[in-house]
């Protein structure tokens, strides 16, 4: 006898690592093995470390400021989700270069085309993140933030990985890196970087960019921001009630929400992956020896 599914958020840490079926295999190699032409951007950082942001400064770049979307991922697809959200990776774009969302490692992503990774303060970065599961993967209140922070610290391809595998690539000509902090600080300067790195683009068209960029502007249009189309197509296979939110048009104000404890393993694991290979002893140093590079 047939059963009738049940769709219902995660309460525990264990059941939101259960949650299977966000992506398929088959999907996950489409986006593996694409083909990239030299003139493909691909927007790769960590997740919830501003891949959005760069979205639209790219999109926005290439295209002039359209906003003829109803989300941005319509435009510049997810790589290695785009196959199960029933897009075609190899389908013509509505503006040139072709762009594409990605969370891949430098290791993992298609080589042959350009790299712009954006990195973030990982306990930011982690908090953001437990705030856009909440109320979306997670029932609101179920989990707590130090829970959560255990579990980031732990879970598969993580952050600090992620990072080192673009640090290592610092200095190529193909790789564009950015920090989440420099573009709160200075804007314009991220967009004429982005631009110079997409082949230049004039003032008007560097302006406009910039404009639609900015927090007002994003969060004025945050419907196109919120990854709908995301939650539309996937979360039926998650077992995931409809009707969960995903906000992404913060501030970037996080606070200090985390317990000593869960800050000083943070900083013990930057130390151990991070300083140890670059010399980089903190954050603060990644993104000051990243400013203006």
């Amino acid at each position: 006898m047939d059963t009738e599914r049940t769709f219902r958020r995660a309460r525990t840490i264990a059941e939101l690592d259960a949650i299977e079926g966000f992506s398929t295999e088959e999907g996950e190699r489409i986006g593996r093995t694409y083909r990239s032409d030299p003139t493909d951007i691909f927007i790769s950082p960590y997740s919830k470390c501003g891949t959005t942001w760069m979205q639209q400064i790219v999109h926005g770049l290439r295209s002039g400021g359209s906003m003829d979307f109803s989300e941005v991922t319509e435009v510049v697809p997810w790589l290695e989700l785009a196959h199960d959200m029933g897009a075609d990776v190899h389908a013509p774009q509505v503006a040139a270069p072709r762009a594409f969302k990605s969370h891949l490692t430098w290791d993992e992503i298609p080589k042959g085309g350009r790299y712009i990774v954006v990195f973030r303060d990982p306990v930011d970065a982690m908090l953001s993140l437990y705030r856009f599961f909440e109320g979306w993967w997670f029932e609101a209140g179920s989990i707590s933030v130090d829970e959560f922070a255990d579990y980031y610290l732990q879970r598969g391809g993580d952050y600090w990985e992620h990072a080192a595998s673009w640090l290592r690539q610092r200095g190529r000509d193909d790789v564009l890196l950015v920090t989440f902090e420099e573009m709160k600080r200075n804007l314009p300067g991220v967009v004429e970087r982005v631009a110079a790195f997409m082949g230049g683009y004039d003032a008007a068209t560097r302006a406009v960019a910039t404009e639609q960029a900015g927090f007002d502007f994003m969060k004025r249009h945050g419907s196109q921001f919120d990854d709908h189309l995301v939650r539309q197509t996937r979360d039926a296979a998650c077992g995931l009630p409809p009707g969960g939110s995903a906000t992404k048009v913060a501030s970037g104000k996080t606070g200090g929400q985390i317990s000593d404890d869960i800050r000083r393993r943070f900083e013990e694991r930057w130390l151990e992956v991070i300083a140890q290979e670059f010399g980089l002893p903190t954050y603060s140093a990644l993104d000051e020896a990243l400013q203006g590079k």
